[in-house]
């Protein structure tokens, strides 16, 4: 059994790119996979790896500036759940494109999960899911506001053409492991937003800890990595990705008559053009030459 880890922490560093090196190389030899991300602004991504592995590069994660605290959330894989590492050097962990957005100077209230329901049950909290459309489309929580966004780019339009829609409301903000929300309640409260709430350690946290029975949570949870989906208690989702548009597919998708293996969904049937479809295909068909090798094929990843 393999260990998945979902982490960040926002510090400072001066020189990003001189913690890379001996944070890849460590990777590397404790054999672990999965993407980091270092930026001025902190560190980011999600590894998979054995016990022994995760625990190295979290102690080592620890030693970075303003990291001591470095949380995060863990889950199993009964396979690797990534082809290979990526360590990137970034201009932020989780792109808002905000420059005066700074979790350090202040973000939300945390609201711990076994806390949340009572939140947002309350009839003067507006419920906003910060995620992007095609994960918000799996699952979300009872009542959220989708703002149907493509990317976390485009949350600040948003919020400024529909804030009035939550004249005198608090807010209550989730995301998957809790980074969008560190810049997002921050940005709500920079535009005068005080009774802002975020759910602490994301929906990944709150599917580990509250019962299903006492779950306000419906669907399936998207997750970077080839599991693609988890449900309560972390088990994998039952979903698959689209190979073109990497959006989450259910069974019944599979089953559509615009789904092509590798190729083609409901979702972006009209999305590309035929050129590109071609690539697609050429893709697939390398992943499958690739398997049938006993190889991994990064197109996979």
């Amino acid at each position: 059994m393999l260990i998945v880890a979902a982490l960040y922490q926002f510090a400072r560093f001066p020189d990003p790119a001189a913690l890379r090196p001996p944070l890849l190389a460590l990777c590397q030899a404790a054999g672990v996979k999965g993407t980091l991300l270092l930026a001025h602004e902190g560190v980011n991504g999600t590894i998979a790896g054995t016990r022994s592995g995760i625990d190295a590069v979290i102690a080592h994660l620890r030693t970075l500036p303003g990291c001591a605290a470095l949380d995060w959330k863990e889950s199993p894989a009964e396979s690797m759940p990534f082809n290979r590492l990526k360590v990137r050097l970034k201009r932020e962990i989780v792109t808002m494109g905000q420059p005066d957005v700074d979790p350090l100077a202040g973000t939300g209230h945390y609201v711990a999960p076994q806390d949340w329901n009572a939140l947002i049950s309350d009839p003067d909290v507006a419920v906003i899911d910060t995620r992007n459309d095609y994960e918000v489309a799996i699952g979300t929580f009872n009542g959220a506001v989708d703002p149907m966004t493509r990317s976390f780019r485009d949350f600040p339009a948003w919020w400024a053409e529909n804030r009035d829609r939550f004249h005198n409301k608090r807010i209550a903000m989730f995301c998957t492991g809790g980074i969008r929300c560190e810049k997002s309640t921050n940005f709500l409260r920079g535009q005068g937003i005080d009774e802002v709430y975020h759910l602490q350690g994301g929906i990944l946290k709150y599917l580990e800890e509250v019962p299903p029975e006492d779950s306000l949570w419906q669907g399936a949870c998207f997750v970077f990595d080839q599991r693609v989906s988890v449900g309560h208690g972390l088990t994998p989702g039952g979903h698959s990705l689209c190979y073109a548009c990497r959006r989450p597919l259910t069974p019944e998708d599979k089953t559509d008559p615009a789904y092509e293996q590798g190729a083609c969904c409901r979702h972006c049937v009209d999305e590309y053009t035929p050129r590109q479809r071609a690539g697609f295909r050429e893709r697939h068909t390398q992943m499958v030459l690739a398997r049938a090798r006993g190889e991994t094929h990064l197109g996979q990843t």
